[in-house]
């Protein structure tokens, strides 16, 4: 069998991810503990396919946070957007293999502020670009339950390829949970990190702030009707 040119990826460090909309910030619970408490309060619909959630204080939600941002791995991320300097959501790279250069993004929720944002998009492509770009890994993966509809369309829109249902791979809040698993690879990466800055450019927004092409036109090569 022919040997990989390849060497060990990183690990990756707690240092922010710098975006044009969003930073990633290691979770710190005196940072960002009120404001993603506040932005996840009143929408419990956040946490269904979560193995945790929801709170039901503000101090409930801050001793768990401090758990989570003593955790290597999953290191997690507070979401925060610029505009705002407030934080809207969380996301963490996990079961983080480096011998293998394989790494996963999970625990992602985004509140209701920051769904379907260029923001939230934005979020995923800076951990994506690390993962690729800077710690050298070979295969990004995104699992989800396979109920989670949502999820599994945000992953396809991202460029992730299904890769199939692992059946009765978990028991989440006391029922089962099929997994649905994704994958991105390095060799897809360079065109997939493309059609993201395309995405993102502020030439593909209107004065409203709505995008002139979604995501899978630019990666399907659908030309601009504007130009």
């Amino acid at each position: 069998m022919p040997g990989l040119d390849w060497k060990r990826a990183r690990l990756p460090q707690r240092v922010p991810l710098e975006g044009d909309a969003v930073l990633l910030e290691p979770v710190d619970p005196a940072r960002h503990a009120n404001d993603l408490f506040l932005a996840s309060e009143g929408a419990p619909a956040l946490w269904d396919y979560l193995a945790y959630g929801p709170f039901e204080s503000r101090r409930a939600f801050t001793e768990w946070l401090k758990e989570r941002a003593a955790s290597d791995d999953p290191l997690f991320y507070a979401v925060v957007d610029r505009a705002s300097s407030h934080a809207q959501g969380m996301a963490s790279f996990m079961r983080i293999a480096p011998e293998h250069g394989v790494i996963e993004i999970g625990h992602i929720w985004f509140a209701p502020v920051l769904q379907r944002t260029r923001q939230a998009t934005e979020a995923i492509y800076l951990l994506a670009r690390h993962t690729f770009d800077d710690l050298g890994y070979r295969r990004l993966e995104w699992k989800c339950d396979s109920l989670n509809l949502p999820s599994r369309r945000a992953a396809e829109r991202f460029g992730f390829v299904f890769e199939g249902v692992f059946r009765q791979h978990m028991v989440i809040k006391g029922r089962n949970r099929d997994t649905a698993w994704f994958s991105m690879l390095a060799s897809e990466w360079p065109p997939i990190r493309a059609a993201f800055e395309a995405w993102l450019s502020p030439e593909n927004f209107d004065e409203e702030g709505r995008q002139r092409r979604s995501l899978f036109e630019i990666r399907a090569g659908v030309p601009n009707p504007s130009e």
